[in-house]
């Protein structure tokens, strides 16, 4: 079986449509966002470069996260997972770190279970950016 570390889709939905949509997609699945970084502002902040708009979202959901941090404290190196949104000429990118992926949340069958949900639940909600 393959790994795929990312869940990815593309949306010709606005930047601001796309996060927008994406952030009640997430909220639906109990997901909220505890932080955001706008790479584009940094960019240009830090170096003084221009670059096409893209967002970081750190997102979590509160019992998932209490029941992986209950048995790996170590869950706080993935956790909140990222979820970005960006530019691609007409199209905007959705992609999300896979929690289940981390080899330590695999190899412990009762945390890789916990991660699993994450992922459904953030598979689900970029999953319905597909189409639009």
């Amino acid at each position: 079986m393959t790994h795929e570390p990312a869940i990815q889709t593309t949306t010709s939905l606005s930047m601001k449509d796309a996060e927008a949509q994406l952030r009640e997609a997430l909220k639906a699945r109990g997901f909220g966002v505890l932080t955001e970084v706008d790479v584009r502002d940094v960019l240009k902040d830090r170096i003084g470069v221009d670059v096409e708009p893209y967002r970081i979202l750190g997102v979590c959901n509160p019992r998932l996260a209490h029941a992986a941090l209950s048995l790996w404290k170590g869950f706080g190196l993935v956790a909140p997972c990222n979820v970005a949104v960006y530019d691609v000429g007409e199209h905007r990118v959705v992609i999300a770190f896979d929690p289940a992926e981390v080899a330590e949340v695999r190899d412990n069958a009762e945390l890789h279970a916990i991660a699993r949900q994450a992922s459904v639940g953030i598979r689900e909600a970029v999953a319905s950016l597909e189409g639009t």
